[in-house]
Order: structure tokens, then C-alpha cells, then sequence
């Protein structure tokens, strides 16, 4: 087979040449000679499947027709005009168009993907309904929730272990709380600081008042009764008044589309992600807080977090530069003076959700401020484009402690991530549009999360939610 005089290397090279010339010849729509080489093809092919069975070479007897006939079905692509640099300059076309097809195809991809992961699934919005009219109507709800009260000296006891979670999701909140709860080892002194707006408010309060936590304690805030939340503070509502930002986030029209969908999404200016930037503002009474997104899951006590030394600095996060693109110049615009001028291109990127917060470092230093000057700088959307981390990253630099990546490990919510970390890791992240909660979840870490949703509770069976 390896010797260049082999009728089997002979017969390969017709094969490889012929499927080349089928491909041309269906381009050039000449079906009828496409037929015949597919034929002869076929024929060669398995000559040299019945040598390989039988453990013995092809004699040039036996193979003699093949080679031949094969040989003047070539003769004839040449005559046709299917010679070398023809075949060149098609397939180039050919492999061009697919190119095209393939990007077009990817485009839609993303395009429905983020469109998707975006959607409120029916089941989730169901249980909203049923909470809210629960609410309303069961004055015994409210009633626990009253009761509850008593326990609020909690709310500001610094000793404590103090969790926050911004989020309009309530079984998605509900998950991070229980999860946290079950892994615990002293629950009670865990207190979760839940902040939603005003449509899921009702609900996420009913929700967290018939059920327990293992004696967490929970308390539930909307982010439209901070009164110092006002365009005149807060940059992110100030630019929401501009038409610009109103078509950009939520039309798409000011560039002709050319900018990605991902790019536009209206998420990226809602106050419940834009929060975790006012976190003193939020709870003046804490000096320190865990930050937890709504997107993960805890699977080990995290107790230890609040007496990890951040040595002088604001936020303990999980640092990302294992690879390249996780560095600050894969996040902002560094042909921009100004990004050039006061950061390292090189410096490594760190997570966001899962976040250790020094309060009284933070009012120090005003670290509130430091975002508001870069916020305020980027209404043009010339220093970065997307979502609180590039921010964070400017807001955060030479501010952020790194922590043992085991605290935090990401991905489960768009790529493969190495079994033994999941296994090791305290906070399991599902950053990415791939949601356990949504149907476009990945199937293999969808367990994790579904661990701690009692899919027997009547609700979320009345919901289907499964």
C-alpha cells in the first residue's frame, strides 16, 4: 500500500481525485458524469475492501478494469475542462460560500441561543402568578412573615455570615438560598439579603415565607424603595434617559444591526445587575458580604470566606487568566487613551459571582465613585461594550484579592469544565445563556442544580416545573 508502484496507492490516488471531480461536476449541475464517477467509486472501493478483508494485496490483474475505466472517466474531467487549477479556483468559491453559509448559520445561532436564555420560561412566570396572587390573598402568609420580623437584630449582626443575591428569578434565588442552607455547617448564622424589583417582590416574599431554610434567615428587599436610586446617583439611570442608549440596548438600530445581539441585550442596564456596584449603599449596616449570582449553586460551607484576610483590599474574587483571553485587554477597548493610560493590558481578569466584599474598605476608598467616573466615561460605549464585569474590572483594579480558584469554579453554563474541580468546588457557576432552569440547559450539569429543588412542592408541580 505504501509503495509508490502499489496498485492499492494507484486505485487511492483515482478515488481522491475522482471525489474532487464529483464535487465540481455537481457544481457545474453536470449530474449524469457526477453519477458516473460516484459509480467507479464505488467500484475501486471495494476492490480494496476485499483485499483488506482477506489480508492480501490487490494484483494488477484483478484491479486492471477499475484502474482503467477510472482512468478514462478522469481523462474525460480534463476534458471537461476540470483540470488542477479549475478545481482550485472552485473549490476556493465552494469552500467561500460554505464560509458564508457557515457564518450566517452561526449568527442565527447566537441569535436565537440569546434570545432563548432571555425568555422567562412559562413554568417560572406561573409560579410568580401563584405566588403573588397567594400573597394578596392569604393574609397567614403575611402574617409569618410578621412574625418573622422578630428575628431582624439578625439582619444587622456583623458576627453573622452575610449573603447577598440581586435577582428576579425566585427559583433560581431559591436554589442559591437552600443550597447554601443544606451545605452549612451552622445554618442560623447564615442571613441571606435578597433584592428584586417591584413585579417579583410579592412573590419572592411569599416564597421565602412558607418555606425554611434550615434556620436560614432571609430577607427580602426591592430595589424601588432605595431612595438615593435616582438618575441624578446613579449613571446607568441617567443613561436610560438618553434616546441613543434606548435605541442601542433596545431597538438595535443605530448601527444598521452590525453590532451582535449580545451586545444589545437591555440586561446589561438593569438595576439588579448594575447593583452589586452600591452594595454599602444597599446594607449600611454590614462591614462585610458574600456576593452570590442567582446562576449558581454552593456545595460546600462557606463560612470560611468571611475570615479570609483580603489584606487591605475590597473584593476577594476567584482570578480567570489560566488563558490568554481572560486578561483586560480581551474586555475593553485599549486603542482608547484613556484605557491605555491607567491599565495593564496583561492584568488578570477575575469572576464575578461569587465575590467577597470588604464594606468598610470599600466606603473608604469610594469605590462607588471610581464606577461612576468609568460608567460616566462610557456613554459612548467606546471602552467597553458588554455587561458589569468590564466596569468591574476598571472599578475593582489593584483593589481585588485573588482567592483559591476552588472557591469559584465557572463554565457550567456554556462549555465542558474538568470533573474534578466540579467535584472540589465550593460555588458551582453556570455563567453562560445554557441556564439549568432553561430548556437549552446543559444536561449533564443540570443534576447539580436540580439537587436542590424539591420538585414534589405543590406549587411547582401546579407550575410543571420539571
Amino acid at each position: 500500500m505504501l509503495r509508490p508502484n502499489s496498485v492499492a496507492r494507484q486505485l487511492s490516488d483515482q478515488i481522491a481525485l475522482a471525489k474532487a471531480f464529483v464535487v465540481i461536476a455537481k457544481e457545474s449541475n453536470n449530474l449524469q458524469f457526477a453519477w458516473e464517477l460516484s459509480a467507479q467509486i464505488r467500484n475501486s472501493q471495494v476492490l480494496l475492501s476485499n483485499a483488506a478483508l482477506r489480508r492480501n494485496p490487490l494484483t494488477t490483474r484483478e484491479s486492471e478494469t477499475a484502474i482503467h475505466d477510472m482512468a478514462l472517466l478522469l481523462y474525460q474531467a480534463q476534458q471537461l475542462h476540470y483540470d488542477s487549477a479549475t478545481m482550485i479556483m472552485r473549490l476556493k468559491a465552494k469552500i467561500q460560500g460554505l464560509e458564508e453559509q457557515m457564518n450566517l448559520v452561526s449568527e442565527k445561532s447566537s441569535k436565537y441561543g440569546q434570545i432563548a436564555a432571555e425568555e422567562v420560561p412559562k413554568s417560572l412566570y406561573c409560579i410568580g402568578v401563584q405566588l403573588t396572587t397567594e400573597w394578596f390573598r392569604n393574609s397567614n402568609i403575611q402574617r409569618k412573615l410578621k412574625e418573622k420580623r422578630q428575628i431582624t437584630v439578625k439582619i444587622r449582626d456583623d458576627s453573622l455570615f452575610h449573603f447577598c443575591v440581586f435577582s428576579d428569578n425566585i427559583l433560581a434565588t431559591s436554589v442559591v438560598v437552600n443550597s447554601t442552607a443544606f451545605n452549612s455547617k451552622n445554618p442560623h448564622m447564615v442571613v441571606f439579603h435578597l433584592v428584586t424589583d417591584e413585579v417579583n417582590y410579592a412573590a419572592m416574599k411569599a416564597w421565602f415565607s412558607i418555606n425554611s431554610f434550615r434556620g436560614v434567615t432571609v430577607d427580602v428587599q426591592k430595589f424601588e424603595d432605595f431612595s438615593w436610586l435616582n438618575a441624578s446617583y446613579v449613571p446607568v439611570l441617567k443613561q436610560l434617559q438618553d434616546s441613543d442608549t434606548q435605541n442601542y440596548y433596545f431597538s438595535g438600530n443605530s448601527d444598521d444591526g452590525r453590532t451582535p445581539i449580545k451586545f444589545r441585550n437591555p440586561k446589561y442596564l438593569s438595576m439588579l445587575n448594575h447593583l452589586r456596584f452600591y452594595i454599602p449603599e444597599v446594607f449600611p449596616a454590614l462591614k462585610k458580604v458574600v456576593f452570590l449570582d442567582d446562576d449558581v449553586v454552593v456545595q460546600k460551607d462557606l463560612s470560611a470566606l468571611f475570615s479570609i484576610d483580603l489584606n487591605g483590599n475590597v473584593n476577594g474574587a476567584v482570578e480567570t487568566c489560566m488563558e490568554t483571553f481572560h486578561r483586560y485587554h480581551k474586555y475593553l477597548n485599549y486603542s482608547h487613551p484613556l484605557i491605555r493610560a491607567h491599565f495593564d493590558p496583561d492584568a488578570c481578569g477575575w469572576a464575578f459571582g461569587m465575590n467577597v466584599f470588604d464594606l468598610v474598605e470599600w466606603r473608604k476608598r469610594n469605590v462607588t465613585g471610581i464606577y461612576h467616573y468609568w460608567q460616566e466615561k462610557n456613554v459612548d460605549r467606546t471602552l467597553w461594550k458588554l455587561g458589569t464585569l468590564p466596569p468591574g474590572l476598571l472599578t475593582f483594579y489593584g483593589l481585588t484579592e485573588p482567592l483559591d480558584p476552588m472557591w469559584h469554579i465557572l463554565g457550567l453554563g456554556y462549555t465542558t469544565v474538568n470533573p474534578q474541580m466540579i467535584e472540589k468546588g465550593a460555588v458551582l457557576h453556570y455563567n453562560g445563556n445554557s441556564k439549568p432552569w432553561l430548556k437549552i440547559g446543559m444536561e449533564k450539569y443540570k443534576p447539580l442544580w436540580d439537587k436542590y429543588v424539591d420538585y414534589t412542592h405543590p406549587l411547582l408541580q401546579q407550575c410543571n416545573v420539571h
